[in-house]
């Protein structure tokens, strides 16, 4: 398996605070990254910074071996990289069908491509000419997610995708990453519910006070309690 993703010695400030400290790590292709810490620990900085929306003030950031630090947020996007903030962010004054319509950047939306989306997400097809705005926080994150996949993408930025959401939508969430998974996507996940990511996730990153402290096999984290205990400061299933 070859990298997709490499950050390499990576600062990033906002303002006076500085963040990011030399942040070094791989993203295998085909796999699903799962990027743990505390609160505060710098993940969603760390996936802002890929994403160029916060530019790094130190370092390297490579896409499929291309430089991506120095281009701007929809250039990084044209690369081919899908981005879920944890602001559910959608249009709100558009449809679910116009959202959808502005994220598939290569053309007209792809029957076969919504079907797919609809069998995880059912409440888009039926809200699908509805007003964004008009959605629970539940049916928002599933059309935020839904924007990122609804063509192929390189590499799929998530963040927090199950906080605040009732049990039954989590579920609908691990089986489509997981479908995403089969098909080969490459994922790069922050996640503080504990379920997911033992369920979703191939390797671990775990990140303190801006720097990577950990890196491994998810199965081997979750699978030792000492660990996770140490770095995280209280067991995963905690975290649930």
């Amino acid at each position: 398996m070859s990298e997709l993703l490499r950050l390499s010695g990576v600062h990033t400030h906002i303002g006076r605070y500085h963040i990011l400290h030399g942040v070094d790590f791989d993203v295998i292709e085909g796999r699903t990254t799962m990027l743990l810490g505390r609160n505060g620990a710098g993940k969603t900085t760390t996936l802002r910074t890929i994403m160029g929306l916060w530019p790094p003030s130190a370092g390297e950031i490579t896409l499929a071996g291309q430089r991506i630090d120095d281009r701007a947020t929809p250039d990084i996007a044209r690369a081919g990289v899908g981005y879920v903030p944890e602001s559910m962010a959608v249009f709100s004054d558009l449809t679910v069908k116009e959202n959808l319509i502005l994220a598939a950047r290569d053309g007209p939306l792809d029957d076969s491509r919504l079907d797919w989306i609809f069998g995880f997400f059912p409440a888009l097809k039926r809200f699908w000419l509805s007003r964004a705005g008009s959605l629970s926080g539940g049916q928002k994150q599933m059309l935020s997610i839904a924007r990122a996949v609804v063509e192929p993408r390189k590499l799929l930025l998530i963040d927090e995708p199950t906080k605040g959401l009732a049990p039954a939508i989590i579920v609908a969430l691990i089986e489509c990453f997981a479908e995403l998974k089969r098909r080969g996507a490459t994922i790069l996940l922050v996640e503080q519910n504990f379920h997911v990511a033992r369920e979703i996730g191939d390797a671990v990153l775990v990140m303190d006070n801006g720097r990577i402290v950990h890196r491994g096999v998810m199965a081997d984290l979750a699978a030792d309690v000492p660990l996770q205990e140490r770095l995280l400061g209280l067991s995963l299933e905690a975290h649930q």
